[in-house]
């Protein structure tokens, strides 16, 4: 219930803000408005006592992340979205928009990695050339990077490997002119499963890398 609450709240703070703005003012605050909902979600979720504690420091949280501004699908984004999806046709790695408006590239292990390798295969490499060239020329762009793994073995290997293929893919990327201050890094280990690791191929599937390109709506505004 509480967690229905502070979301709801929230939300309503949201809106109530946005009357009177003008439209950069306005997704700003709606940003911020769902991320607080969204990070007091998270903080009820993950909370182990003290829920109504981390219902509020989730929210802080959240409406801090969301009033950077939220992420736009423009001309530019829609452009580098065909480029990537070009440049990876035809070798498993998928590309899409999310909902959120970010491109997700996903990249399996058969793509990308050796089983237990954290070092870049040479097919990903050629694709990693042309996605490094997109980045350069989308310099607005955010780029966050997760590593994950299938749960065969313990989170003590998982989670440092997971780590080290995007930290893998982010140094390709650096290594072609993409600047590193863009690009954020995170490695999820097992946590993420995209397919049952039950079979050998929904572990292969697990076993991926997937980069996120976004462009945040005040970015757009200042150029």
């Amino acid at each position: 219930m509480k967690r229905n609450v502070v979301a709801v709240c929230a939300l309503a703070l949201a809106a109530a803000g946005c009357a009177n703005m003008s439209e950069t003012q306005s997704n700003t605050a709606k940003g911020a408005g769902i991320g607080a909902a969204a990070g007091a979600v998270i903080g009820v979720a993950t909370a182990g006592g003290n829920k109504g504690r981390s219902a509020a420091t989730g929210a802080a949280a959240g409406a801090a992340v969301g009033a950077l501004g939220g992420y736009i699908w423009s001309k530019r984004m829609e452009e580098q979205r065909a480029k990537m999806e070009q440049a990876s046709a035809g070798t498993g790695i998928g590309v899409e928009r999310t909902p959120d408006n970010q491109i997700r590239v996903q990249i399996p292990s058969d793509a990308g990695f050796d089983v237990g390798r954290s070092a870049v295969r040479p097919q990903l490499g050629a694709v990693l050339d042309k996605f490094a060239q997109s980045m350069r020329e989308h310099p607005a762009t955010e780029i966050r990077i997760i590593g994950h793994t299938d749960s065969t073995g313990s989170d003590a290997v998982n989670n440092p490997l997971s780590i080290e293929r995007a930290a893998s893919t982010r140094d390709y990327l650096v290594a072609r002119g993409v600047a590193v201050s863009r690009i954020a890094i995170d490695g999820r280990g097992s946590r993420e499963p995209v397919a049952s690791n039950d079979t050998v191929d929904g572990r292969s599937k697990n076993r991926r890398v997937e980069i996120y390109v976004a462009e945040r709506e005040q970015s757009a505004q200042a150029r």
